[in-house]
This record gives C-alpha cells, sequence and structure tokens, in this order.
C-alpha cells in the first residue's frame, strides 16, 4: 500500500461508490454555506483498473496499471487471495501506479485503490480480476529425492520435459544453498538438462536445499514452469572408490581411510569399461541385465545380477558376479564393460565382496575407473559431472 501521497490529510468526509468496469467517484459533504441539506459535491477524479473488473483470463505477465484523471493516487493496492501485496510504483505526478512484482497464473487478485482531486474529495475503485491458466507448460524432474541421505558425488541433476530456450530465466529461478555453505554453480548439459554442484565433492554432513521458483517462469515461448517447492537432502559419510582394472583391485575410502580392497573383472579389451568419476544413480539387490538393452544383441541376459548399482545411464554398473571362476577376479577383464565382485546367486551371502560393497554404499558415491584402457565417459552419460573442471563447468551456466 502506498501512503503519505498527499500533502496534507483529506479535510472533507467522502463517501466513495464503486463502479463496475474500474472507475468510481465520491461524494462529499459542502465545505460551506448551504441549508439544512446542502447539496453534495462529487469528485473530480476518476480512477480506471486495467484490468477491468471481472476480466477472467487477464495475463499474468503483464502488469496491473491504475490511473487517475483529473486527480492524483493516494493508495493502490493489490491483492491475492492470501492477502499477500503485490508491489508497485508510483508514477512522479501521481496519476498512474504500476505493479512492479510478477502474478501468479490462475489466481483472482482485489484491486483497491483511492485518489483525490484538487479540491481534496477522495473517489475510490475496489476490482477484482482473475489472471488466466497457461495452455503449455513445464517442470523440472530433479534428482536427489526430498528427504534423502546421499555420497559426496551426488550433484543437483534437474530434467526439464520441454527444452528450455530461456535458460537465464529458468535458471534463475533456481536457488541451491548449502549448509555449510559453499559455492554451488549450475551447469546446462542440454536445453532439458541442467546440473548443480561446487567446485569439490561435498562435505560429509552438509544439508543441501534446492529451491525450485519455477511457477509461471517462461522457459519457451507460450511454455511456462508450474513448480514452487524446496526439496531437502543431506549429505552422509564421504565414501569414494577407486577401480584400478590395470591391478585388477578396487579400492573403497571412507572418512579418509582406506576401508576396503576387492578384487574386480573390468570390461574386455572389445567392450572396455569407460574411465574417469561416475556416481552411483540407482541400486538394487538383484536386476535383470539383457545385451539388447544396450545394443550388444543377443551376448548375454543374466535375470537375477545381484547387487547392482548404475553408474552410467548407458548401462555400466558396479555388480556382483555369481558365474565367473574366482580365479577370475583381479587377474582378468572379460565384462561388457561393466565392473564385477564376486558375489554368489540370489545375492544371500553378506560376506561376498560385492555384497559388503553393496551394503557399504549409498546413491551419490562416486567410482572413479582408472587404466581401463578406454577414453573418459561423457560427463552428461549419468551422473559424470565431475569429470568437468570448474572454469569449463563455469562456463555452462547461463548467469
Amino acid at each position: 500500500m502506498l501512503a503519505g501521497l498527499i500533502g496534507a490529510p483529506v479535510l472533507l468526509l467522502a463517501a466513495c461508490n464503486d463502479s463496475k468496469g474500474g472507475s468510481s467517484s465520491a461524494a462529499g459533504q459542502a465545505g460551506a454555506g448551504g441549508g439544512a441539506n446542502p447539496s453534495p459535491r462529487t469528485s473530480a477524479a476518476v480512477i480506471t483498473v486495467s484490468p477491468a473488473d471481472g476480466t477472467a483470463g487477464a495475463a499474468f505477465t503483464a502488469p496491473v496499471t491504475v490511473a487517475v484523471a483529473a486527480g492524483t493516487l493516494s493508495s493502490v493496492k493489490v491483492t491475492d487471495p492470501t492477502g499477500r501485496e503485490i508491489p508497485g510504483r508510483l508514477a512522479p505526478d501521481g496519476a498512474s501506479w504500476t505493479t512492479t512484482g510478477p502474478l501468479s497464473s490462475s489466481t483472482k487478485y482485489a484491486v483497491a485503490a483511492v485518489a483525490a482531486d484538487k479540491d481534496r474529495l477522495a473517489a475510490d475503485a475496489t476490482t477484482s480480476f482473475t489472471t488466466a491458466t497457461p495452455a503449455s507448460t513445464f517442470v523440472g524432474h530433479f534428482s536427489p529425492e526430498d528427504g534423502s541421505t546421499v555420497g559426496v558425488g551426488m550433484p543437483v541433476s534437474i530434467t526439464f520435459s520441454t527444452p528450455v530456450t530461456d535458460r537465464r530465466a529458468v535458471q534463475q529461478a533456481i536457488t541451491v544453498l548449502a549448509d555449510p555453505g559453499v559455492e554451488i554453480v549450475g551447469h546446462w548439459y542440454s536445453s532439458t538438462r541442467l546440473d548443480f554442484r561446487p567446485e569439490q565433492y561435498w562435505a560429509k554432513g552438509t544439508k543441501v536445499t534446492l529451491k525450485l521458483r519455477l511457477k509461471d517462469v517462461e522457459g519457451a515461448k507460450g511454455v511456462f514452469g508450474t513448480q514452487s517447492k524446496d526439496v531437502n537432502f543431506t549429505v552422509g559419510r564421504a565414501q569414494t572408490s577407486v577401480a584400478d582394472l590395470a591391478a585388477g583391485t578396487l579400492t573403497v575410502t571412507t572418512d579418509g581411510q582406506v576401508s576396503a580392497v576387492c578384487k574386480v573383472i573390468g570390461g574386455a579389451p572389445d567392450h572396455r569399461t569407460w574411465g574417469g568419476k561416475m556416481v552411483i544413480s540407482e541400486r538394487f539387490t538383484q536386476t535383470r541385465m539383457n545385451s539388447a538393452t544396450v545394443n550388444l544383441g543377443d551376448e548375454y541376459d543374466i535375470p537375477d545380477v545381484p547387487h547392482a548399482q548404475r553408474l552410467t545411464t548407458s548401462g555400466t554398473f558396479i555388480h556382483g558376479n555369481y558365474w565367473s571362476a574366482p580365479s577370475a577376479f583381479g587377474h582378468t577383464n572379460a565384462s561388457h564393460g561393466c565392473i564385477a565382485l564376486r558375489d554368489v546367486k540370489g545375492a544371500g551371502d553378506p560376506g561376498t565382496d560385492a555384497a559388503k560393497f553393496y551394503a557399504s554404499s549409498i546413491t551419490g558415491d562416486v567410482v572413479e575407473v582408472v587404466n581401463s584402457g578406454d577414453r573418459t565417459v561423457d560427463p552428461a552419460n549419468g551422473l559424470g559431472d565431475w569429470n568437468i573442471g570448474w572454469a569449463d563447468w563455469k562456463a555452462g551456466s547461463a548467469v
């Protein structure tokens, strides 16, 4: 509400009458003379509100304007059903007022305006209108989930349901905060994917909040966001692992101390394992692995692969293996690109290397592959954000 816009208070009592269509006038007691029933004086001020009273489907991307003829505005309020006021600015001459804050879609607003003419006779207008519902919308599908506990390598990853053309507007509507504080930067992989991370792995115990304020943000022409929500997650203990496929070992480090060294099988020469840092994104006590799903024909179809943890979108896992000879672990790279640890059929033995590693792991843990003989994994293939240097990462931000 704007206050104190008239040099002195209104001295004459005013009775104000609403006017449908956005303007109104007020009658006041005469200032002098007259008999027992003096003729009322009417304010010369006429208020006009846009959108007009009763409008349905008003553009929520356009401002509300209030104008007065033959007078100056003394107060204007635009409020939503909760009573929240939309901020606005009065013109220097007091003849008009315009909202400076955004409106929301599918919302009813009330407008109350008061003005006075040169004789300080008051006029008011009380109107309402409802904003339109956008015909085309988009959402951001995010990970990790609200309330989850994740490993130190888990980025915030958002996949949009439609391509974003105004990346700056969308990224400005998304905030990621950490406690303890650290610089967090967004990086666009494509028009449909935006990830956020700090320069280094999260510190253990960090509490992270993702603030999505996408509602009514125009991500592409005529396509508006629908979300306004907070997502909170916590970083658990710090665990990272290094799979050295030349040595045939997986070395696990937990909170700065080596907690396990296991023998592994990596990718064969014709199906080498990607190199680089990969992040566990999914975990399955048992899952089916079929070569047809990764464009390898009918080379394998195993219905019950135990203790499987996804490392890439394209199908790289670190998982248990019950079908290879025990002597192969640590000595032979013979897989189709996955990293295998010794296990038993049915995943029922907690003492195997695969079972122990699975039990110690959580989504967001980093598995780094070295000496695989293959190139570094495409960072967009899964959650490989940590394979991008900090300068290049920041260069991918739109803000």
